[in-house]
């Protein structure tokens, strides 16, 4: 290796992939990444020209990708642009809601949530987390949900979805412990991000009900992740929300989450 070689390793600014990185938690957490003095790839499903502008003013070289994480191409354009760096951190953010009830669902959405919240995201990590164990370091974080703990009325599927993304997280976090390789779960409640609009919960109670402010649970994600934690939960009240749904028979918890997801629910 050439002393200009060397030079420029030890001078290369560490890499942050970040998916759903167009707006919301997705775009809060490559702030911070950039703030922090790390390079980025970006991938969303929408623009992410203001992104861009935004963190190469922060000193960040950005480099972006408008893909579909819910299929094998959107993915492996990703991981193709990555182009063999090394990520030191991946935030796994990309993510779906869908509200109504199932049997009222399109089911061409309802598999496009399954394969963006479940299946793009573990192939993504898949691929991503390989080369990380090879190289004995990384850092891991899955965007979840407290949606994750109790079942979704009204939003089974994306509930179900969370549910997988939050249990996935704790058994890879146990395979790598020894790896070097971390894994955090963020598990945010309701967030003021488009989440509620693109899922159509708008006419929900939560969906007209108070929410946290989506830079302060990406800063809470993201110090978890830095710290090496397994989870953080978002906020005091939906840490009593967790900690209520551990003890509380999955029934109780379905009707519950069905008088905040029932289409309509908002207007009484």
């Amino acid at each position: 290796m050439s002393d200009d070689t060397v030079e420029a390793a030890a001078t290369a600014r560490p890499l942050a992939v970040v998916t759903g990185a167009s707006s919301g938690i997705g775009y809060e957490l490559a702030r911070l990444f950039a703030e922090d003095s790390f390079d980025l790839v970006l991938a969303a499903d929408m623009s992410l020209a203001e992104a861009k502008e935004a963190f190469e003013r922060l000193g960040a070289a950005v480099e972006t990708l408008q893909a579909d994480l819910s299929t094998e191409e959107g993915v492996q354009s990703l991981y193709d642009l990555i182009a063999g760096r090394p990520v030191a951190a991946l935030a796994a953010n990309a993510g779906h809601g869908l509200g109504e009830g199932f049997l009222d669902q399109s089911f061409d959405d309802i598999l496009h949530v399954i394969n963006t919240n479940i299946t793009g995201t573990t192939r993504l990590l898949h691929l991503v987390g390989r080369d990380m164990r090879a190289r004995g370091r990384g850092q891991i974080l899955l965007t979840g949900s407290i949606a994750g703990l109790m079942p979704g009325a009204f939003a089974a599927v994306y509930n179900a979805s969370k549910a997988y993304v939050d249990s996935f997280s704790f058994a890879l976090r146990n395979e790598l412990k020894d790896s070097g390789v971390s894994v955090t779960v963020l598990m945010p409640g309701p967030t003021d991000t488009e989440f509620f609009s693109r899922a159509g919960m708008q006419d929900t109670v939560v969906g007209q009900g108070k929410k946290m402010d989506p830079g302060d649970v990406a800063k809470i994600g993201y110090q978890a992740m830095q710290r090496g934690e397994g989870d953080v939960v978002a906020g005091l009240m939906n840490k009593l929300q967790a900690a209520t749904a551990a003890v509380t028979p999955q029934t109780a918890l379905a009707e519950m989450h069905r008088k905040q997801a029932e289409p309509g629910g908002g207007s009484h």
